[in-house]
């Protein structure tokens, strides 16, 4: 009997020149091509998956400062999963095994359910669907609170975006937000919203494209410009104008960029973490900060949904 890679069951997606695995370790988005180039960072079918590189994001993504919120009157204690910093790192199912429950040539539909927990006493229904166009790839979310009370929820995706070869350092981004979340050194825990042209705009401002080159970022930025269709888009382009494209509903307030200061020769600056989120990070502490986090609350039955795609350029 043929044993499942590691990374669990792998769901292959084609259209024209895309191409995409979606493994179900996590939901994780495994690899992106168009033309054979890579739009995200990938990793091997039977690999740990690279800590959290494609993995869908629930009931929070982010950080919970210390691990420890405080919801309806209640306090909890989550188990400190980014132990260097203290903190509980990106929800509870990035190692779940995801069920496809819908799947064609083109498109994956994957469920799994965040059972209620001492630190979490909700139970959470997720389904995510994938679906590979002409147009790119698009990925939504939908969460469903099966509990008797509302819950405390987030969610985001956790891509690493290819411009093509190279590094981040020789890149062009565009990302078109007023404001970034500035946070402590050591342990990344938010301090104050800023705009971006106010503090240290050579390491924050990109609403006008320009080289990344040297500037370390692991920072969440809101006040995103929109088009029409209320979207936001970040572009990531090489030398040539070739690359990748990210963008998302108004379900995202919040966007998270990481340049991947890794310290380690292999993975260090390789790929540029493009986080769409629906909250920002610490959101479980919405009481402690004077600006809007966010948080969502979902009702009991109630749903709620949040997308992004992922497109060549």
């Amino acid at each position: 009997m043929p044993c499942t890679p590691l990374s669990g069951t792998q769901h292959a997606l084609r259209t024209g020149a895309y191409e995409a695995v979606i493994a179900s370790v996590g939901a994780t988005l495994r690899s992106l091509t168009f033309e054979g180039r890579d739009l995200v960072v990938p990793f091997a079918p039977d690999e740990v998956r690279p800590a959290y590189r494609g993995a869908t994001l629930v009931p929070w993504p982010n950080r919970v400062t210390d691990g420890r919120y405080t919801f309806d009157g209640t306090e909890y204690q989550l188990a400190l999963t980014e132990p260097a910093r203290d903190h509980a790192l990106h929800g509870l199912a990035a190692w779940l095994d995801y069920e496809a429950v819908d799947k064609g040539p083109s498109h994956v539909t994957l469920a799994a359910v965040i059972p209620a927990q001492t630190s979490y006493p909700w139970r959470i229904s997720i389904r995510t669907t994938f679906t590979l166009t002409r147009e790119g790839l698009t990925q939504s979310v939908e969460a469903t609170n099966e509990s008797a009370d509302a819950a405390p929820f987030g969610t985001a995706p956790h891509p690493y975006l290819v411009a093509g070869a190279g590094s981040v350092d020789g890149w062009t981004l565009e990302l078109p937000a007023a404001q970034v979340l500035t946070v402590t050194q050591e342990r990344l825990i938010p301090e104050r919203l800023e705009q971006v042209d106010a503090v240290n705009p050579s390491r924050f401002d990109f609403r006008a494209p320009r080289l990344i080159g040297t500037a370390e970022i692991d920072h969440a930025y809101t006040g995103l410009a929109r088009d029409a269709h209320d979207r936001a888009t970040v572009n990531l382009t090489d030398s040539h104008g070739c690359g990748v494209s990210m963008s998302w509903d108004a379900s995202c307030p919040w966007v998270q960029v990481h340049t991947a200061d890794t310290g380690v020769a292999a993975t260090h600056r390789i790929g540029l973490a493009v986080e769409p989120m629906t909250c920002a990070p610490d959101a479980f502490n919405d009481a402690t900060y004077d600006y809007d986090t966010g948080l969502i609350v979902i009702e009991p039955g109630d749903t709620t949904v949040a997308s992004w795609r992922i497109v060549a350029l």
